[in-house]
């Protein structure tokens, strides 16, 4: 519970809950529904390694990717977008990616995709189906950065195959001058500082429209 509360308080900080016109005691509150899917308190993140037992996501039309992303920062440097001449919005979820139905869910097993650094998109998809493993969407691989801006490390950045925009292009999350940058790569080219993020699983998602249950202490 311990590292859903601080996740949560994170996203408060953020301004999150104002962006999509909640009050940060509903916002928290509903958010604090997602604990009953959890197996227990997650660890912390290992940055070297890339991994998180589990973070939030939260996915709603009122939190379009193009202010999400404004939001990651690393280092006190601001992320960039470089995406042109695509636009953020234009990287939509793949089919048959089956995300919950709702406006929040959790991530579990995240992996930054070290073991797949230098290796092509396609060979990537593969691998990770072959271990049970699902892409990350665009929205997801934010909400990872939102949390902990240190998942992204020199030479050790992410794509996000999650989402696709109808050609070969794949966005990813990389260091440009330290900074955060959103941009995207050709399909077919490997990259040594880029892996493909992915989860295990997903929860199911919880909804900002509905009245929450409420969790005395928090």
């Amino acid at each position: 519970m311990s590292s859903l509360v601080s996740q949560i308080d994170r996203l408060v900080e953020l301004g999150i809950h104002a962006a999509i016109g909640q009050s940060p005691e509903t916002f928290r509150q509903t958010l604090l529904q997602l604990v009953v899917h959890l197996p227990g308190d997650p660890g912390e993140p290992d940055f070297e390694a890339g991994t998180a037992d589990a973070v939030i996501v939260v996915n709603t039309p009122n939190l379009p990717i193009r202010d999400m992303w404004a939001k990651v920062h690393r280092a006190e440097k601001p992320a960039m977008e470089r995406l042109f001449p695509r636009k953020p919005e234009d990287f939509v979820p793949t089919e048959g990616l089956g995300l919950p139905v709702g406006d929040a869910y959790l991530l579990f097993g995240l992996d930054r995709g070290n073991a797949t650094r230098n290796v092509v998109p396609v060979d990537a998809a593969k691998r990770l189906a072959d271990q049970g493993r699902t892409p990350l969407t665009v929205e997801e691989g934010t909400c990872v950065l939102l949390q902990w801006p240190q998942f992204l490390k020199p030479n050790h950045c992410f794509m996000m195959l999650g989402s696709r925009c109808g050609d070969r292009r794949v966005p990813a999350w990389w260091l440009s001058h330290r900074a955060p940058r959103l941009g995207w790569c050709w399909e077919g080219n490997p990259h040594t500082w880029l892996g493909f993020a992915s989860c295990l699983r997903r929860s199911p998602a919880v909804d900002f429209g509905a009245p929450p249950q409420f969790h005395p202490g928090f």
